[in-house]
């Protein structure tokens, strides 16, 4: 392991709510007020709140620590910490090496500019040389996908094109560390599995990763290790896939308290055998029945249940619903209970899976409830496969 080459040592950072000032009247009594009473660095004043309550950390070179939390978790805060943005009130911020950031990908853009002078005008805001983007210009171009169009004004673009343009242009720069927010959901697929090979090449460089996402697949895959923060404050850190079963937890206790789930609610998950016994263990390729209840307290239509299967690093293999399999949207009365139940079967390498279930309403588009992690279900195989799938391989040697 490297050595440590980020510290947050006991990290405060307060901000004050609708700081505003419409006119001389009022900013001058403020500043006033600053001056002479000073700024209290150890307490809260009027309307002040703390963003990031006592956050310690560490990171070695060439590590990737994944940083995960609801939204107004304090995630953003750190980063801008981080960069220098902004400044704690309390605590020490130790940073060895050049840090670089991928943030708000993009941001530097001249739309009336073609996307091979943006190449050039992004490359220097992020800090690179002319003559390191001249020697760098034909692999950014390559990764970005874009080689048919650079030479199209960026505002003839999409925003696809503009974010796979942006990021394949800091993606290319060499900090020490690197500070990654929410960009890997930029693109289509077959861009995010690019851009997620391209970080860990840079960890391979020796490059110390801090990523912040909600994207749990991209953090589970990237990062060994994360942190969990909710309103400021540190609530675990450690292994991955502990701190996102975690994360998920608290996520359907909040949920469990919401306005929605007065609506409509998942009552009960439960997985049944072939024989409809209860069970939790299979073998490969057995079929499992998954039953749902589901319970309204008010009259609803156009509902449709759901089912995602996740594998132990919380990536989705298997997701379907009730629409999706053609059975198309139906309605709920008030007070009644539903039993509603998928057939699957598990074509899977040997593992331990979570499954979610989750009923949405499609009229509006939202979750009316989800239970995360509602069972688990391990399956055992006697053929030696690797991945997710199982396809029952079969090798020989041809005459």
């Amino acid at each position: 392991m490297g050595d440590i080459v980020l510290e947050f040592n006991h990290v405060w950072k307060k901000f004050r709510k609708g700081e505003k000032y419409d006119s001389l009247r009022d900013l001058i009594p403020a500043m006033a007020k600053r001056i002479f009473l000073g700024n209290n660095n150890d307490g809260l004043q009027e309307k002040e709140f703390w963003a990031i309550r006592d956050v310690s950390f560490q990171v070695r070179r060439g590590e990737a620590l994944g940083i995960i939390g609801p939204n107004g978790a304090g995630k953003s805060t750190v980063l801008k910490l981080l960069s220098n943005i902004l400044r704690a009130n309390k605590g020490d911020i130790k940073i060895i090496g050049r840090i670089s950031g991928l943030i708000e990908i993009g941001a530097g853009f001249h739309q009336d500019l073609t996307g091979r002078e943006n190449i050039y005008l992004n490359g220097a805001i992020l800090g690179m040389e002319k003559r390191e983007i001249n020697r760098k210009f034909d692999e950014i171009v390559e990764f970005s996908g874009l080689k048919e169009f650079i030479d199209t004004p960026v505002k003839r673009y999409s925003s696809g094109m503009n974010a796979r343009l942006g990021f394949s242009v800091a993606a290319h720069i060499n900090p020490d560390i690197l500070l990654v927010d929410e960009v890997l959901s930029v693109g289509d697929w077959g861009f995010q599995r690019k851009c997620i090979e391209k970080m860990k090449s840079h960890i391979r460089d020796g490059v110390t990763i801090i990523f912040v996402s909600h994207n749990m697949q991209a953090v589970s895959i990237l990062c060994p290790r994360a942190l969990l923060l909710d309103r400021g404050s540190v609530v675990v850190s450690g292994q991955t896939k502990l701190v996102v079963r975690k994360y998920f937890k608290d996520n359907e206790r909040q949920i469990s308290k919401s306005s929605l789930r007065e609506r409509v609610f998942i009552k009960e998950v439960k997985v049944f055998d072939e024989n409809n016994k209860p069970a939790s263990h299979f073998e490969a390729g057995e079929k499992a029945k998954i039953s749902i209840e589901i319970v309204s307290r008010c009259d609803e239509n156009e509902i449709s249940v759901g089912v995602n299967l996740l594998d132990q690093n919380h990536y989705s293999v298997f997701n379907t619903s009730s629409e999706r399999l053609g059975h198309g949207l139906f309605p709920i009365a008030k007070g009644d209970s539903l039993n509603l139940s998928f057939d699957i079967w598990l074509h899977l390498a040997q593992g331990t899976y979570y499954l979610d279930a989750f009923v949405k309403r499609y009229d509006f588009e939202k979750d009316l409830d989800t239970k995360y992690h509602a069972a688990t279900i391990t399956v055992d195989s006697d053929v030696g496969v690797r991945g997710t799938a199982n396809l029952y391989p079969i090798f020989k040697i041809n005459d």
